[in-house]
């Protein structure tokens, strides 16, 4: 895709985010919020990679290094722009800032019910571990 632009997201992209990820993304999280968009980018401001086609967000991926993990989050493109590469580049750009960081191995969340990103991880070359579950609180 040659009109494919990557950026990082800024603050002010905090609503288009959330509109995006209501139409592109599966599933919800307690942080889907202005404020809790806003604490990413302010935290991370490398984090959040944003693809855009023709000034439309179109790709998303949250690229989280707490200097311990590299952990990707809402890997998600807009349906209209699907089997164009886009999630490749958004995790191609991941990987070289985990990389850069010294990051040693990428964890993806994804949905156990999403079988289109099952396939799509698979694809780039990540393999599901059944070994691990993940185990929440939520404190509000």
């Amino acid at each position: 895709m040659t009109d494919l632009q990557l950026r990082t997201a800024e603050p002010h992209d905090a609503e288009a985010v959330l509109a995006f990820w209501k139409e592109a993304a599966e599933g919800t999280s307690i942080t889907d919020d202005v404020d809790g968009v806003t604490r990413l980018i302010t935290r991370d401001p490398e984090a959040l990679i944003l693809a855009e086609s023709d000034g439309v967000l179109v790709g998303s991926v949250i690229a989280g290094y707490d200097g311990w993990r590299c952990s990707l989050y809402r890997l998600a493109v807009l349906p209209s722009h699907r089997r164009r590469g886009i999630s490749t580049a958004l995790l191609d750009a991941a990987e070289k800032r985990f990389a850069a960081t010294g990051g040693r191995r990428g964890d993806a969340m994804v949905l156990e019910a999403n079988e289109r990103a099952h396939r799509a991880w698979a694809s780039a070359g990540y393999r599901r571990e059944d070994h691990w579950r993940r185990w929440v609180k939520p404190f509000a």
